[in-house]
């Protein structure tokens, strides 16, 4: 592994990190709900009623916020090293995760580990686990 100084920017990371904390933290207080993306999503699936525009404002701004980025800088390149095979796969992989562990890495390990759930501290280490033995074994002992 090497680490590019040039693109090391712990301070970035720490705002953006106090960002989604706060952000979360008022969701909930304010909203009385959970910051999970995969749970807002599937929310818009089998609408309740008066339960759409929140939850679009929410993918809303998921999507807004680094198209306004992208205006007021310069984004980050991006460089995907998987086929489209191994990005629908992929996908389709979390989609079946998050539906078997209840949530996402968003709502399991940004509130639900703040909430100190034991169901969530197990799911994020089971995410970080799958995470690990996906890139050992896709990396570095297939080579794909």
């Amino acid at each position: 592994m090497q680490i590019d100084w040039n693109a090391f920017t712990p301070w970035a990371s720490l705002a953006g990190g106090l960002l989604i904390g706060i952000a979360a933290a008022m969701f909930i207080w304010l909203n009385g709900r959970i910051a999970g993306v995969s749970g807002v999503l599937s929310g818009l699936l089998w609408p309740a009623r008066g339960d759409v525009v929140w939850r679009v404002a929410f993918l809303g701004g998921l999507v807004a916020a680094p198209l306004l980025y992208h205006f007021a800088g310069q984004l980050p390149a991006i460089d995907i090293q998987a086929g489209d095979a191994a990005l629908v796969a992929s996908g389709l992989l979390v989609g079946i995760g998050t539906s078997l562990s209840g949530g996402c890495t968003s709502g399991h390990g940004v509130c639900g580990i703040s909430r100190m759930s034991g169901r969530s501290i197990v799911a994020t280490l089971a995410f970080m686990a799958a995470g690990f033995v996906t890139v050992l074994l896709s990396r570095h002992l297939l080579g794909i």
